[in-house]
This record gives structure tokens, C-alpha cells and sequence, in this order.
């Protein structure tokens, strides 16, 4: 009997997504470390992070994403 797999299948990110993450973490990080002024991002460094890290989960949770 062959064996399946329950619970819930998680996929690599397509690169276009994790690339996307990769970037605004680092304009996050650049904000709130580095001292550089980017207009949303400056004001908003806790949602642009957060915003960033629900892209990477969407690119791992959905298929084909």
C-alpha cells in the first residue's frame, strides 16, 4: 500500500516572490538600521516587514505562486 502524505504540502517560492520578500525586508532593515529615508518605507517599517514576510508565505503555502 503506498504511503500518502497528509497534512499540508509546502512549495519552494517561485523566484520573482522571493525576490520580492528579499527586497522590501532589505528596504525594512535599511529604514530602521541603516538610517535612510525612503519615502513609505520609512514611515511604515513594521508593515513593509510584515508585508514582506506574508509574500514569502504565500509563495511557500501556494502552488504554482
Amino acid at each position: 500500500m503506498a504511503l500518502r502524505r497528509v497534512g499540508l504540502p509546502l512549495t519552494a517560492p517561485s523566484v520573482p516572490l522571493f525576490a520580492l520578500a528579499v527586497v522590501l525586508a532589505v528596504l525594512a532593515m535599511l529604514a530602521q538600521y541603516g538610517d535612510v529615508a525612503i519615502p513609505v518605507v520609512s514611515e511604515h517599517v513594521f508593515n513593509t516587514l510584515a508585508v514582506a514576510f506574508a509574500v514569502l508565505t504565500a509563495g511557500v503555502l501556494l502552488r504554482n505562486a
